[in-house]
């Protein structure tokens, strides 16, 4: 029990659900796969700036459904909805100088695509986001612990039952590289029932990388009670 695996994989089935929701048993599987990851790589590379919590894919028949979970649908959405057609076809020969380039989702797969942006409305509660921004600040030459405290701390405002902040490198640009670690509140990784966020974040500073986990506690998510017939 003492090992660590990851929040969700442990969770699955249980309390969490997979981010790739399709069916394939044949030869499609592999190739769907790998387009799952190419898509999902694809649009957290190039909509960093818009706060990407998470894409979630659904597959019917030869329709996929990609759902991008922001803090910024303004930003993806764009004026018009023109952000959303780049997202789908690309913007390789429209793309202006300070843009950058983008082949679109229908590139990576033979499906056809559709487009959801959902709103991430908390998310000083959201664990990716979070490390996230913890990352940028350490980028910028913000001291760790000032950045690492200031997290915790907004995430317990926000309503966090427990926080717990991981960062793992050169910190503070230290000769040897060190672990760092604040928690605060109640964070239960070997309950089943603990709707437990995980995000991970890599800080590139000069020198060096700095890796950033994130555990955010939201509650517990209760079975339902069996009812018998007639009650």
């Amino acid at each position: 029990m003492g090992q660590k695996t990851h929040p969700y994989g442990f969770r699955l089935g249980v309390i969490k659900t997979w981010t790739s929701k399709w069916y394939q048993s044949g030869a499609k599987y592999q190739q769907w796969l790998h387009e799952d990851v190419r898509i999902k790589r694809a649009i957290k590379q190039y909509l960093f700036n818009a706060s990407i919590a998470a894409v979630e894919i659904e597959r019917a028949a030869n329709r996929a459904k990609v759902i991008v979970f922001t803090a910024r649908p303004g930003m993806v959405i764009g004026k018009g909805g023109k952000g959303i057609e780049t997202l789908k076809i690309g913007n390789l020969t429209t793309a202006a100088k300070d843009e950058p380039k983008f082949p679109g989702v229908a590139s990576f797969t033979d499906n056809e695509v559709f487009i959801d942006v959902q709103e991430v409305r908390k998310a000083e509660t959201n664990a990716q986001l979070v490390a996230e921004n913890v990352a940028q600040q350490l980028e910028r030459r913000i001291a760790f612990r000032r950045a690492m405290k200031k997290a915790v701390a907004i995430a317990m405002k926000f309503g966090a039952k427990g926080i717990r902040i991981r960062c793992a490198g050169r910190l503070g640009g230290s000769e040897m590289s060190r672990v760092e670690t604040y928690r605060e509140g109640r964070v239960p990784l070997h309950t089943l029932r603990a709707d437990i966020e995980f995000g991970l974040a890599e800080a590139r500073t000069k020198v060096g990388m700095i890796g950033i986990k994130v555990w955010i506690f939201k509650g517990e998510v209760l079975p339902r009670k069996s009812r018998s017939i007639g009650s």
